[in-house]
């Protein structure tokens, strides 16, 4: 897959791909219709390893840590129609089994798409990276009521209330910050959750969740105006492995 077609299925172009096809969370075309909605999307309908998943049991393994090497590189904020994405300028990596990838962007969805024994949390976030050859990794964070978030607070200052709306970050804060200080997680392989839902991403969800305050969490909800999660989806005898 060459990393530009990667990037726009990740939500990087996202906007026009919107407005061409028309895919929603709600009515006609909401999730359970993306597969119906153009042929481009049948793999929402047809693909066995989608995401999100309900996590229920995992297979201890000698997983790898993952080495975050981020620095500070949030350059936009914008509301397309369907999450608040972050736009991350060039030079920040992870590796993760001995890969390397570039974060591209973050973004969120309210409640969680992925689930812990089928427990929803108030919000999820997603950051979304390629490696060299445009193959995507998502690491998803969970996040609990309680203590503002401190980079959601700036983050949060320009929220963009509607969509198409989007402002400069003059503040480039690190990814960093979203994370908690323990770091395990459960990897899947899985795709997209939202259209084209393509597959063979890889999937790193941190199991300790970090804080956000109940002001933050309604903050992202009035902006969006509905939830943005896609059901969790089958996990097909799919192997999940824990760190």
């Amino acid at each position: 897959m060459k990393i530009v077609a990667a990037l726009a299925l990740a939500g990087l172009a996202s906007s026009a791909i919107a407005q061409h096809h028309h895919w929603s969370y709600g009515g006609e075309g909401a999730p359970q219709n993306w597969g119906k909605l153009d042929k481009e999307f049948a793999t929402c309908s047809s693909g066995k390893t989608q995401s999100p998943i309900d996590v229920t049991a995992a297979m201890k393994s000698d997983l790898k840590p993952l080495a975050f090497d981020y620095r500070g590189g949030t350059s936009e904020i914008l509301n397309n129609g369907h999450t608040v994405q972050v736009n991350y300028q060039p030079g920040s990596t992870l590796t993760a089994g001995g890969r390397r990838f570039e974060l591209k962007q973050f973004h969120f969805h309210a409640p969680s798409e992925n689930t812990f024994n089928g427990r929803h949390f108030p919000l999820e976030g997603h950051l979304v990276h390629a490696d060299q050859d445009g193959k995507l990794a998502v690491v998803a964070v969970m996040f609990s009521e309680g203590a503002a978030n401190p980079l959601l607070a700036a983050l949060w200052k320009t929220m963009p209330a509607k969509e198409g709306d989007k402002s400069g970050l003059t503040e480039q804060r690190s990814a960093l910050e979203m994370l908690p200080a323990e770091r395990d997680y459960y990897q899947f392989s899985g795709s997209l959750t939202t259209p084209p839902c393509s597959e063979g991403v890889l999937w790193l969800v941190i199991k300790k969740p970090v804080t956000a305050s109940k002001a933050q969490l309604e903050a992202f909800s009035k902006a969006m105006g509905f939830a943005n999660n896609r059901p969790v989806q089958p996990l097909n005898a799919r192997p999940v492995f824990s760190r």
